[in-house]
């Protein structure tokens, strides 16, 4: 079974993720993307971008700004609703998400194969959560006898709701400044250009608006690594649809999310369904693509039916219709003229995904090697996503070697993310590779000189075949590219 102790371990000392400002001890729930991290995380964001706007006619994107006028969030609803329910243990001084540690102990229950027990429990918790009854909340948290994971003790303060929102203040004079929002997700953006965007590319409902961003949420119980963080990225994608066929949509875009996901290369039984009990105030569908992490199912993406909520909330406050016409013809033969688009959105975390590929990528084995049997460790990550695709070891750094290695690596970094290594044994060199996800190392040996042949090493089973360089290059463009990744949906 995989620690997830031993996935942040590795995080961290093969380049994928640093916690920012550790030479200051770090910044709690703050994390920063190393060398081989960023590639990754490009590359699953490069995916997404693909699958929305490329491969579909009707979704462009935009790249909104961060900072946005503050009555944008009093329309949205986040200014007076944007709460989490929190509480504080008294002997640890420790403060908790109540829900969280409800849904803790349902995870408790179901991993003992309870079942009834797990669903009663959360069943229960969302009905006071939608009664925002807090009061209930706490109770409820000591009925069970949760326990504090650090003082051990159940000695829980009252339920109390906590604002997410980061503010700040823009301005050249104090008295004169104006008090904005780090924004706490990148949906707004798509909700006020949406005229801009529909008018300027012609657009035709049903028509999709695509955004990948930064968001910021104040979050007092950030826990599990990069999976809760105060500063995240975020790639929504917000479809505009005919009043009446949002829930058509809504099913749509559940089954083509998950499909994307397996084309990551996340197992089907890794991933699942769950629908919403209690609807935000703009839905009237919702559900989330769980993941099993180590630590159990939890959401990675959300697909929410947001109804005509957003647009007729900021249509109210900014006095500017957010209308459009639709020249179809309904049954009757008449257009159905003038309306707010209905919304469906799908809203993926770009680092939560990133943890889930990182997480089903690691692998941890024995083999068979001679007489003995030895431990191995690899990141078994689809080809696109990789950070580096290639590796080119020369055998020796002698008799020319190293500079036809040379030679070789600059002719193919110019179309894959490759890396040159002449350092220690090839063995060592096939395991740094390994550790990194690399799919495919080349050794250049004396008949490479010979023929312009090279030994291809596959990472997964560690299989050799000797093959032409022109042979190279094409099982590096079928293999790694986000095409063929793509067409697996």
């Amino acid at each position: 079974m995989k620690e997830f102790k031993d996935i942040v371990a590795h995080a961290k000392e093969y380049g994928f993720i640093f916690p920012s400002s550790e030479i200051y001890d770090g910044l709690q729930a703050v994390y920063d993307y190393g060398q081989n991290g960023v590639e990754l995380k490009n590359n699953l964001k490069q995916a997404w971008w693909k699958a929305m706007n490329q491969l579909h006619d009707n979704i462009v994107g935009i790249d909104s700004a961060i900072f946005m006028h503050p009555t944008i969030w009093k329309a949205s609803g986040h200014i007076d609703s944007f709460n989490d329910p929190m509480i504080d243990n008294k002997d640890s001084k420790k403060r908790y998400r109540a829900d969280n540690l409800i849904e803790d102990r349902a995870s408790e229950y179901e991993a003992k194969g309870d079942f009834t027990k797990s669903e009663t429990l959360l069943a229960e918790m969302n009905r006071l959560l939608e009664a925002s009854d807090l009061k209930g909340l706490q109770e409820l948290i000591i009925s069970e006898n949760i326990t504090c994971p650090v003082s051990k003790t159940a000695n829980w303060t009252e339920v109390r709701q906590f604002n997410l929102m980061f503010s700040t203040q823009v301005g050249s004079v104090a008295e004169d400044s104006t008090t904005l929002y780090l924004r706490p997700e990148t949906a707004q953006g798509i909700f006020v250009n949406f005229l801009n965007v529909q008018k300027t590319g012609r657009m035709k409902v049903p028509f999709g608006i695509a955004q990948i961003g930064k968001a910021f949420r104040n979050e007092i119980v950030a826990r599990q690594f990069i999976f809760r963080m105060r500063e995240f990225e975020q790639m929504e994608m917000q479809y505009f649809v005919r009043p009446g066929t949002e829930l058509q949509w809504y099913e749509y875009w559940k089954t083509t999310r998950f499909r994307f996901h397996k084309a990551l290369g996340l197992p089907e039984e890794d991933l699942k369904f769950h629908v919403h009990e209690k609807l935000a105030h703009y839905a009237n569908a919702a559900v989330d693509i769980e993941y099993r992490f180590p630590f159990g199912f939890k959401e990675m993406e959300g697909i929410h039916s947001r109804t005509d909520f957003d647009l007729k909330s900021h249509q109210e406050y900014s006095k500017k219709k957010q209308q459009y016409f639709d020249n179809d013809l309904d049954e009757n033969g008449k257009a159905y003229g003038n309306y707010v688009p209905f919304v469906v959105e799908t809203s993926v975390g770009a680092d939560r995904l990133f943890l889930a590929v990182l997480c089903n990528a690691f692998t941890q084995e024995s083999v068979q090697d001679g007489d003995q049997v030895k431990d191995r460790t690899y990141l078994n990550l689809h080809p696109a996503l990789a950070p580096v695709k290639v590796a080119i070891c020369p055998i020796v750094k002698k008799d020319g070697l190293a500079e036809l290695g040379t030679r070789i690596y600059k002719e193919l970094k110019s179309e894959f993310m490759a890396t040159y290594d002449e350092k220690d044994s090839i063995g060592k060199r096939y395991t740094r590779q390994d550790l990194i996800g690399t799919p495919y190392c080349v050794a250049i040996d004396y008949q490479t000189i010979e023929d312009q042949t090279v030994t291809i090493r596959h990472r997964n089973s560690t299989q050799q075949e000797r093959v032409t360089l022109e042979e190279l290059k094409t099982i590096l463009r079928e293999t790694t590219s986000l095409s063929t990744l793509l067409n697996s949906m």
